[in-house]
């Protein structure tokens, strides 16, 4: 990586200003149901605190639409962060800028963290402005990106502060770049990416840039339809995108031009309706009858994906290939991702609903790496240079 590491700079009695990523899902009673995010940060606080810098956390916390929303305020990220970190005190925050932050982090005590408030609670953040982030800025001396979720934005905290402090990559961003950077760049040879998802829009950009790099790509989802259709298969009422038809074909002349398998679903699981109280059937072969939707991929597909998944050494995995969050849809994204975590391969999960399901099934610790960031690993694999990353300082 050509960027500076916060391994690269003297941190000691400095003021860190750390962008996180803690958008974490919440219950109706505002319980964290998944603190993966918050544990995926602790490398990096645990390492700047033990450089003896005094650190200053922001993120943002779902849309609030640019105004203050009690159930978006960062007090349970804040506890549940203090109970993760030995001996500090966490101390949040009511705002992100103005007199009174100003004042409180001038006071900040050595085993104090200060986590600022939600961050999305001003416009000015998500327009990258450039006062705001002057203002975050002036808050301390180095900046730290750790939020590679959200790196993929130009926005303030992200971006605009990286123009007014030195800007370090934090242990978590740096892991995303290798992991990512190594697919995208220095694939191991057999290469096979799996595709998943509702829409082929969503991952245009990263087919046609998997095109020149993987042997394979193995095709689920909704997205499967459209190409089942692009080639004349009957598909029911399942999933399909009429404005796309054109352009999964040019995609598969592409891949069969280029020499990559593409493999689509041989058979379904098909649903009257999307619901766990539908009526379900398996199909014999590749059609759909009229009536009747797919929702997941069949066993002979199951078996085709795992005999090319056999043979590779790097497995990229982003969108599940049935509609897992329905327990009766979910048995081909469960047993693929069962199956990769069998294997001697590199696996690497592209965040989003596919971290989810490998999160469920208790499977993390068997993959090499999850992403923390959907959208921002998409747009990576997709070959475009992230706005976060751009913005920190060469070495």
């Amino acid at each position: 990586m050509d960027k500076l590491s916060v391994k690269d700079y003297d941190l000691k009695g400095k003021k860190v200003f750390m962008r996180a990523d803690f958008n974490v899902p919440f219950d109706e009673n505002r319980n964290i149901t998944d603190d993966t995010r918050i544990k995926a940060a602790l490398p990096t606080i645990n390492y700047i605190l033990g450089q003896g810098a005094k650190l200053i956390l922001a993120s943002h916390l779902g849309r609030p639409k640019g105004e203050a929303t009690d159930s978006l305020r960062m007090d349970p990220v804040a506890k549940r962060l203090e109970e993760l970190l030995d001996g500090k005190k966490v101390v949040k925050l009511n705002d992100c800028i103005g007199e009174e932050v100003k004042e409180r982090v001038g006071k900040q005590a050595d085993d104090e963290v200060i986590l600022l408030e939600n961050l999305r609670f001003h416009p000015e953040e998500k327009k990258n402005d450039e006062a705001f982030a002057k203002e975050l800025a002036g808050l301390a001396e180095v900046f730290v990106n750790d939020a590679f979720g959200t790196s993929h934005r130009a926005h303030a905290s992200v971006v605009g502060i990286a123009k007014y402090l030195p800007a370090l990559a934090g242990f978590l961003l740096e892991k995303e770049i290798d992991f990512l950077g190594k697919a995208v760049t220095n694939p191991e040879k057999p290469y096979v990416s799996i595709l998943g998802g509702a829409k082929v829009s969503d991952k245009i950009g990263v087919i046609e840039n998997l095109l020149d790099k993987v042997d394979s790509i193995l095709i689920g989802g909704g997205m499967a339809y459209t190409f089942l259709k692009a080639q004349g298969i009957e598909i029911g009422n399942s999933i399909l995108e009429v404005d796309k038809l054109d352009l999964a074909r040019s995609i598969l002349t592409k891949a069969e031009e280029k020499g990559v398998g593409i493999i689509l679903p041989l058979d379904h699981v098909i649903a009257d309706k999307i619901d766990k109280d539908a009526n379900i059937k398996i199909t014999d072969g590749v059609v759909i009858e009229a009536g009747w939707m797919g929702v997941d991929i069949g066993p002979k597909s199951i078996e085709a994906f795992k005999e090319c998944l056999s043979k590779a050494k790097l497995i990229v995995w982003n969108g599940p290939v049935g509609i897992f969050e329905i327990e009766p849809f979910a048995k081909g994204t469960n047993e693929i991702a069962n199956y990769i975590a069998t294997l001697d391969a590199v696996t690497v999960i592209g965040g989003g609903d596919t971290a989810s399901a490998i999160n469920q099934l208790n499977l993390a610790d068997k993959m090499t790496h999850i992403s923390t960031g959907g959208g921002a690993s998409l747009e990576f694999l997709e070959g475009k240079e992230l706005p976060g990353i751009a913005a920190l300082t060469l070495k």
